[in-house]
């Protein structure tokens, strides 16, 4: 199989509504994102989508398919219940299942949903401290930090309630000992958040390298000053970056779009 391509070649384009095709589009793209990074888990891991209506019905990965070869076509639409609703040779993880649903359906601003296990986003994790105030990176992730006790595999729907509130309103967690999340109003959003999550992390793992006690918090005054500057949050910068992301997607990775 060619680089990109996916085993379902069947396009959804003319099968699916406007709105649908463009969140699967999306979608794709940040799946191809991630692997281009290297920030996948091998088939583990999710990212999901809402698809515009009423049904609140979502797109997430199909289970076994790598995030290198994920295309707009191959998702999977599932309903808040776990239902896939359209036919596909394909199932879903049920963990993926439980965290996704639970933002999906709490947060009507929750149009995509990033999930990752990265080296960084895990180690930080799994600090007592949590994500330290030592880049510029950091402090603009910090004021949307939400952090949320690990309870073991996701396969526990109770576990969806206590997720929920531990996220609040916030748009970014820190899964403790298991990874990282992020939420967005659109898939530009959604991804400038994780990219500067997991930014934030491996800066903080190279600093702590050299032990804690070498390490230079930023001032008090630098922090609050970080959070009034970002205070409208990362819409606006998200899409400036965001066409840039799909070009070097057709040019790294492309397909995704079929």
């Amino acid at each position: 199989m060619a680089d990109g391509a996916s085993p379902i070649a069947t396009s959804l384009k003319d099968k699916v509504s406007e709105a649908e095709w463009k969140a699967r589009v999306d979608l794709a793209a940040l799946y191809r994102l991630v692997a281009v990074h290297g920030w996948d888990d091998m088939i583990f891991t999710h990212i999901s989508a809402r698809i515009p209506g009423p049904e609140h019905h979502f797109l997430i990965n199909p289970y076994g398919m790598f995030f290198g070869e994920m295309t707009a076509s191959c998702l999977v639409k599932v309903d808040l219940d776990g239902n896939v609703i359209d036919k596909t040779p394909y199932f879903i993880n049920p963990a993926g299942f439980t965290i996704h649903s639970a933002v999906h359906a709490a947060r009507e601003d929750a149009h995509f949903v990033m999930h990752l296990h990265t080296d960084q986003g895990v180690a930080v994790s799994a600090n007592k401290e949590g994500l330290l105030p030592l880049s510029q990176h950091s402090l603009i992730v910090l004021p949307q930090l939400a952090y949320h006790d690990y309870e073991g595999i996701a396969l526990n729907l109770d576990e969806r309630e206590r997720l929920v509130a531990d996220l609040g309103e916030k748009k970014l967690m820190m899964l403790r000992n298991h990874g990282t999340l992020s939420v967005g109003t659109t898939a530009a959003e959604c991804w400038l958040g994780m990219f500067f999550l997991e930014r934030a992390c491996a800066q903080q793992v190279m600093a702590l390298s050299a032990g804690r006690q070498n390490v230079l918090e930023a001032p008090d005054a630098a922090q609050a000053e970080v959070r009034s500057q970002t205070g409208m949050g990362m819409g606006m910068i998200a899409g400036l970056a965001w066409p840039g992301c799909l070009r070097k997607l057709d040019r790294e990775s492309p397909g995704y779009v079929d």
